[in-house]
């Protein structure tokens, strides 16, 4: 790593990387890091504040203009006319080279209901990007009535499961005519399970996401090969991972299905008119203790001290619980045959005596959606490594306040006095002060997460962190996926209790 492109600009402390598990500590212009093998802090070198390119001329930072074109790039709204959701926002900024985070939304299309997903990968954008276009298919399948699964599997193509939004990717024609074969297969199974009555949503997402991990690792050997070929596009996928959180919105019902350390928070306005936040999801790390001790309970008494070490499974991964990563759920002696060709025999970590370690076993929360309940944020561990639930729910609060001035004003009745016009107006003038730089909730938190401080938005620390290279920005921030859901609270109100 080349620390002299590294820019010192503010005082504080910023977490580094899950992979990395070091601190940086910025002060008085000097650079600190605290690594995973010791404790010490020792000082790095002092750098200036600006940075500088290889022939010592000094790089220009972007202006406020282009900070704001490269933070909306990826930027997307849609509303909708009636229902739970009246509309929402989602946005992307990498700090990966590609991207490892992915995101996806859609409608069901023979049943009721939203589906909205973030994905966080890691070890790479494969397992992730695969996930993302696979996993709402999987989860829309699982809830049709028999009637509808029957009618499903005879059609040639099943592509109208679901109504996705913002789907600009492909999968490739090869991979797509596996997860086909795969896709139908599954559609069998749940044939068999199926029985007509009341659909179990909570059963449907964890069954659904389970099989999609079961599919991923039996795509590595091709089925339908007799000399047992092996497909390394499809092993990339197995041996790279994701994390995942993914919210299904049925009327007054939510579900949120989380792996790994995504999370979803809940934004409420209370009687007296404040925002609190709701966490709806738990992370399954090394700080979830519920988790610790699940993980050891499953496994011998003289493993415990190896399964978590360093705060990660096996002293290698972080989340505790995710999709793809068969490192870590394969036998030593699959390893062998399918992983050690490909990376050598690291392959294999350190002290894998009874795997498999992993699980893609989703928790699954409910909560019943009332009027109070504003809207919901979905986002990856880039964002809460910055920022807490309350602090976010704040923010897209006075978004919420501030984002009525982007429209013109419209006057609420007809023949109004000129007296109460000019009360308007100036009532819109103070309100002004509150309109939000940013028309996207999602872009509006990003921005907050990168350049904010205690003060407001620092544009000088915003353009630092962006215009930083991938290799280094790394350390100062992971990838950031957020997806703000609005709900109508009218609409709510008129739920049957």
């Amino acid at each position: 790593m080349n620390y002299s492109n590294i820019c010192i600009i503010l005082n504080g402390c910023i977490k580094l990387d899950r992979g990395l598990r070091q601190t940086v500590f910025f002060k008085n212009g000097h650079c600190y890091k605290q690594g995973i093998f010791r404790s010490s802090v020792r000082c790095l070198r002092s750098y200036p504040y600006l940075r500088q390119a290889q022939d010592d001329s000094v790089t220009v930072l972007p202006s406020p203009q282009e900070v704001t074109a490269t933070l909306r790039k990826n930027e997307f709204n849609k509303e909708f006319t009636y229902g739970t959701i009246k509309s929402y926002d989602s946005n992307q900024l990498a700090s990966n080279n590609p991207i490892e985070d992915t995101r996806s939304e859609g409608q069901c299309i023979f049943t009721p209901g939203f589906l909205m997903g973030v994905f966080d990968g890691h070890g790479g954008p494969a397992c992730a990007q695969v996930i993302s276009k696979r996993m709402l298919k999987y989860i829309a399948a699982s809830l049709l009535s028999v009637h509808n699964l029957e009618k499903i599997k005879k059609q040639e193509v099943m592509d109208n499961l679901i109504e996705t939004f913002n789907d600009k990717a492909d999968i490739v024609q090869d991979l797509k005519v596996i997860y086909e074969k795969s896709f139908r297969k599954y559609l069998d199974d749940l044939s068999k399970l199926h029985e007509e009555g009341d659909v179990d949503v909570q059963t449907c997402l964890e069954k659904s996401i389970l099989h999609l991990d079961d599919d991923l690792s039996k795509e590595v050997l091709d089925p339908y090969s007799t000399d047992g070929f092996i497909n390394h596009k499809t092993l990339s996928v197995a041996l790279s991972g994701a994390v995942a959180c993914i919210a299904y919105i049925d009327g007054p019902h939510l579900y949120v299905a989380n792996i790994g350390d995504c999370n979803a928070v809940l934004g409420t306005m209370t009687e007296e008119n404040e925002w609190i936040s709701k966490k709806i999801t738990k992370e399954h790390n090394s700080e979830n203790i519920d988790e610790l001790k699940r993980i050891w309970n499953e496994h011998p008494e003289n493993e415990r001290n190896t399964i978590i070490r360093r705060d990660r499974l096996l002293g290698e991964l972080a989340p505790l619980r995710s999709l793809g990563d068969f490192r870590y759920k394969w036998s030593a002696d699959m390893l062998g045959k399918l992983a050690v060709p490909l990376i050598g025999q690291r392959a294999i970590p350190a002290n894998y005596h009874t795997p498999p370690y992993l699980t893609a076993k989703p928790d699954v929360f409910y909560h019943r959606l009332t009027p109070k309940d504003k809207f919901l944020i979905i986002a990856s561990d880039g964002i809460w490594d910055m920022m807490t639930p309350l602090q976010s729910v704040k923010l897209v609060g006075e978004h919420m306040k501030g984002k009525v001035f982007f429209n013109p004003l419209k006057l609420p009745k007809k023949n109004i006095q000129l007296g109460d016009i000019n009360e308007l107006l100036l009532h819109r003038k103070e309100s002004l002060k509150s309109k939000p730089k940013d028309r996207n909730a999602a872009t509006h938190l990003i921005r907050h997460a990168i350049g904010g401080t205690e003060y407001g938005v620092d544009h000088s620390r915003l353009a630092h962190l962006l215009s930083l290279s991938p290799d280094v920005s790394r350390m100062f921030r992971d990838d950031m996926t957020v997806t703000v859901i609005y709900f109508d609270s009218e609409y709510l109100r008129q739920c049957p209790a």
